[in-house]
């Protein structure tokens, strides 16, 4: 028996590795387990050149538990290690056998996954003791066995072992006894090795007979070691890509709605399947669905630093040796291959959608409603994609017709531009409580659009932005005389004292709740078919509070109250009835001219004798844009009563 160090730098550097070298302690499987795989994948490579004779036998990797002994066992009947090669690749720390490796058999191996260093020594994360027994694949090699306390004093010895290969033993720590449980492992193992080129068994498979679950024989193999995005995709049918769709997500009830194999060597290597899941609402509940792997090993679902942030709505795997991973293999650190993955699957979504469009225009319309968001976002994020999906991002109507912007821009211009030249789209997020106002758009043939995603105030920013002389306009905010402005606004016959008397009677009328909703009276001279009341919103300011509420640095706009203009039609027959029977009332009122005060006698105009049929105009125009509830929409139908009565 021998006795050394470890040869490291440090003597602190088992507490490094517990508490900070790993993000996670439930790595400690994911990289033993690959370390396992590694050797098997080792020796069917040396086999496959000849340096290994004879039938492989079984190769499985397999994981043990013994409560008794509070141990935790990874076997593998890989090459195995001389002496030589525990000091080497056990005593130096961070010296990586799987790269040496690597570089030896560059074009006759595919599969090693271990490039990362330290992985045997996350063991130490959750062990206070961790041997090895080894016997290596090299004819006369002796078996060896090494131990270590987590400090940087090994044993090392010849022993005695049957078959070739690796066992790690871990004496689970007291303070990490729940990896000494079957269904916190089984999870673990399910989690980062379910698609490992190598079968990993834990245990035997169970069922349930008469009433209780009893042991099989057969063993319990974790991994599918030829999961879909390894496979060909002229191999696949729709069904496969379906079912693998509910084998990575199997809470996961709708069905996508297509997918995008990809498949690269060069100048990367990526392999995966991307999945467009149905997505409507709720951006955050979307995100995260992507699997990283690296070489079938798997390594996060946080993939922003690879993928454009719009793609992480996708769902799907994504596999690449060529990602670099810190030791932890938990996050990722931007590098050029990183920017030419990213580049690449952009494209392929791009392209994918496009080819999609113009395939079958209908079938992708009816999907529209599902993906609105993922394109929607993409094109506010990523430039170059918003470049390619200008031809296929849709604009839907009310009568539920879709069309690109420049598409539906060229259908309407010829009735739907203002006196100044700009093209108005006219939107609605609400056709019942604007259906008022979409009624008084079609007597004037304008074409109104249905934008009520949780994004569309952001595309409709960006693509006044893109567009010289394009604006979209809410149907409720202003007059339909005044969205699309033809001519000068006609003018009405009163004094502005009248008008100020209108104002005022209105004014007064109104529900106040300054901290939350502010209300501006105007009179204005709309059409004489037009409601005689009504309300309208300005279409910045509630633009930029929808904003505020999905953009960081807009808070100032989304703590304002909402504000909405009451407009007084002028030329509605019953307004100008009001007016005529307006009371009039001279008052002197003290004004400064030439820095000397003067007394001047002023008409004042008031309404203050037909208050009952005033609010009922008010709670009218409130009620066509609803928000007349509780208490004030019982009020006006008891009005409407006594009105009717007389």
């Amino acid at each position: 028996m021998s006795k050394g160090n470890i040869g490291v730098t440090s003597d602190n550097i088992f507490p490094v590795i517990k508490k900070f070298l790993y993000s996670d302690h439930e790595i400690f499987l994911r990289e033993l387990i690959s370390n396992a795989v590694d050797a098997t994948s080792k020796l069917k490579t040396l086999s496959s050149v000849g340096e290994v004779k004879g039938d492989l036998g079984d190769i499985r990797v397999r994981v043990t538990i013994d409560k008794a002994k509070k141990t935790l066992t990874v076997s593998d009947h890989g090459i195995g290690m001389t002496a030589e090669e525990v000091d080497k690749y056990i005593n130096q720390i961070a010296f990586s056998g799987a790269e040496e490796f690597l570089n030896q058999y560059k074009d006759k191996t595919e599969a090693i996954i271990g490039h990362f260093g330290l992985g045997f020594y996350s063991a130490f994360m959750v062990s206070k003791k961790v041997e090895i027994f080894s016997q290596s694949y090299k004819e006369d090699a002796k078996a060896v066995h090494w131990s270590c306390e987590g400090n940087p004093e090994y044993t090392m010895e010849d022993t005695i072992k049957a078959e070739r290969g690796t066992d790690i033993v871990l004496h689970i720590d007291d303070e990490f006894s729940q990896y000494l449980e079957d269904a916190t492992i089984e999870g673990l193992l399910k989690k980062y090795c379910k698609f490992l080129p190598v079968e990993i068994a834990f245990g035997r498979k169970k069922e349930w007979k008469d009433g209780k679950e009893i042991e099989l024989e057969e063993e319990n193999i974790i991994n599918d070691i030829n999961p879909a995005w390894t496979r060909k995709p002229t191999d696949l049918t729709e069904e496969d890509y379906t079912n693998f769709y509910h084998e990575l997500y199997p809470m996961q009830f709708d069905e996508p709605l297509f997918h995008i194999h990809l498949n690269v060597d060069y100048p990367f290597n990526l392999t995966g399947i991307l999945y467009f899941p149905k997505i409507k609402t709720n951006l955050d509940v979307h995100r995260n669905k992507i699997q990283l792997y690296c070489n079938q090993v798997y390594v996060t679902d946080e993939v922003e630093n690879i993928v454009p942030e719009y793609l992480t709505l996708l769902h799907g795997v994504i596999d690449s040796p060529d990602i670099p991973l810190n030791v932890s293999r938990s996050y990722l650190q931007s590098d050029n291959n990183v920017k030419k993955i990213s580049g690449y699957i952009t494209k392929k979504v791009a392209d994918k959608l496009a080819e999609l469009y113009k395939a079958d225009k209908d079938d992708f319309a009816k999907k529209w409603d599902d993906i609105k968001m993922f394109i929607q976002f993409g094109m506010l994020t990523d430039e170059k994609f918003y470049e390619k999906a200008t031809t296929f991002a849709l604009l839907k109507n009310l009568n539920g017709e879709y069309a690109p912007l420049q598409e539906y821009m060229d259908k309407v211009r010829e009735n739907q531009v203002d006196k100044d030249g700009n093209l108005v789209l006219l939107y609605t997020n609400d056709p019942d409580a604007h259906y008022t106002y979409i009624e008084r758009a079609k007597t004037k043939g304008y074409d109104v659009l249905l934008m009520d995603g949780e994004l569309d105030v952001h595309c409709m920013s960006q693509a006044e932005q893109k567009h010289e002389k394009l604006r979209f306009v809410r149907i409720d905010s202003d007059t339909i005389e005044n969205l699309i402005k033809k001519e000068d606004t006609a003018k009405d016959t009163y004094t502005d004292e009248q008008k100020e008397g209108l104002r005022k009677a209105f004014e007064g009328l109104l529900p106040s709740d300054a901290d939350k909703l502010r209300y501006n009276v105007t009179c204005e001279a709309a059409a004489a078919d037009a409601l005689p009341v009504f309300l309208t919103q300005n279409e910045f300011m509630r633009r930029m509070k929808e904003m505020s509420a999905h953009q960081q640095g807009m808070n100032f706009y989304g703590n304002m109250p909402d504000s909405y203009n009451l407009v007084v039609n002028t030329n509605h027959p019953l307004i100008q009835e009001l007016v005529a029977k307006e009371t009039s009332e001279q008052v002197n009122e003290e004004v400064e001219k030439d820095g000397k005060k003067e007394t001047v006698v002023k008409t004042v105009y008031s309404l203050a004798n037909e208050d009952e049929r005033l609010k009922q105009l008010i709670d009218i125009a409130l009620l066509a844009s609803g928000q007349l509830k509780g208490e004030a929409l019982a009020k006006f139908v008891n009005r409407s009563v006594d009105l009717l009565n007389g």
